[in-house]
């Protein structure tokens, strides 16, 4: 009867690894790393039947701070905006609320709400797309 319970749980074991065990580690944004902290936008591209052109953003002014999105433990958000049109890197920023349901990050600033699908999540990067869209953060 023991060695029955040991080849038993043994088996539960081996069952359970194999089945934990998947050769696709590719994220699909579903981690359990925070999303909180101050993204800064480093590429911005298109992903078109499979195929992903990013280039540097084009609303990041050169020799200013990168644009960025601060979204904060309380679940509100600041965009930041740096442009010279008016002043050498001046800063505009703009409040509003974000909600991350499953792999998505929903986010309603001026009353309009935007749905993205996480892409990638880690420490250090955020990769998000809407629709063909990509942006890709940093922290």
């Amino acid at each position: 009867m023991k060695t029955r319970s040991i080849l038993f749980a043994l088996a539960l074991s081996i069952g359970l690894f194999a089945t934990s065990c998947n050769s696709n580690d590719e994220n699909k944004g579903d981690t359990i790393t925070p999303i909180t902290g101050k993204w800064s936008i480093v590429k911005v591209g298109t992903n078109i039947n499979g195929i992903e052109t990013l280039v540097d953003p084009p609303q990041n002014t050169s020799g200013c701070d990168h644009d960025y999105l601060n979204l904060k433990i309380d679940n509100t958000l600041t965009s930041g905006d740096y442009d010279s049109a008016v002043s050498p890197c001046a800063l505009t920023t703009v409040s509003g609320t974000y909600s991350r349901p499953d792999s998505k990050l929903t986010t309603v600033i001026n009353g309009v709400t935007t749905t993205y699908d996480i892409v990638n999540l880690t420490l250090t990067d955020l990769k998000l797309r809407q629709g063909n869209a990509i942006s890709v953060y940093i922290r």
